[in-house]
């Protein structure tokens, strides 16, 4: 999963169509989340939640 991201799988859409991530019972998906998370922390490839789009007023 590490080198997925590495490579760069930014979303966990990417990561569940390249390695089948959360695609069967979902027991794994918030571990998953979390190491996707991390690793794009430790890359700065990660958006604050204020950058975020948010909806209208």
């Amino acid at each position: 999963m590490k080198q997925a991201i590495a490579n760069g799988a930014s979303q966990f859409a990417k990561l569940k169509a390249q390695l089948g991530v959360g695609s069967q019972c979902g027991k794994c998906v918030c571990q998953a989340t979390e190491i996707l998370h991390n690793e794009l922390v430790k890359q700065h490839q990660f958006v604050e939640f204020d950058q975020l789009a948010k909806p209208a007023a």
